[in-house]
């Protein structure tokens, strides 16, 4: 199962489940504002492709 990391991994801001993120292979978490500033649009970590976190819900 995916790990659904509650904040960003440069600026340590929330990042709660249903919140806009990206991540990497590796599951590196990052903020939209974080990854703007990435200059080759590659985690930083890793350097792996980062694509949109998928939002999980609450089950009613």
């Amino acid at each position: 199962m995916l790990e659904m990391r509650s904040a960003c991994e440069s600026c340590d801001g929330a990042l709660p489940a249903e919140a806009k993120a990206f991540i990497c292979s590796y599951e590196c978490t990052w903020c939209p504002v974080c990854v703007a500033g990435f200059t080759d649009g590659a985690c930083p970590n890793c350097g792996g492709d980062l694509q949109r976190r998928p939002t999980r819900v609450a089950r009613a």
